[in-house]
């Protein structure tokens, strides 16, 4: 039981053994979420995500939309693309780039509504 918002933890050790036993054999889908989530972590990859959340762009487009250069925005795909979560298509001499997965797109516009919105008086926006 938690006495006030200063102690934030039980006053004793106790556990629901059901609740405990039917999440934690849940919890192992998350294995990988970390690697996700680092991926995100990186600001200029969340510039890189969010702008092809909007549209296909090509690495130039993205260098300019993001004020880097060509080979930091190649260095950004490369993992990105590694990882899964970006994906190309050669169109002559133009190499596009585009989401893998449209949940990314969900992911990052929920980001964006929590970020600028107040939680228990707590805002992420700066």
């Amino acid at each position: 039981m938690v006495t006030d918002n200063n102690d934030l933890t039980c006053e004793c050790f106790c556990f629901d053994v059901e609740k405990v036993n039917r999440i934690k054999k849940d919890v192992t889908a998350t294995e990988g979420m970390a690697r996700f989530f680092k991926a995100l972590g990186d600001e200029t990859r969340i510039k890189i995500i969010y702008s092809l959340s909007q549209e296909e762009l090509c690495v130039c487009d993205m260098a300019q939309i993001i004020g880097i250069s060509v080979a930091a925005v190649s260095h950004h795909l490369r993992l990105l693309k590694n990882m899964g979560l970006a994906k190309s298509r050669k169109q002559g001499k133009m190499v596009f780039y585009s989401l893998a997965d449209p949940c990314i797109k969900i992911i990052i516009n929920t980001a964006l509504k929590h970020q600028n919105s107040e939680h228990d008086g707590y805002t992420l926006s700066k």
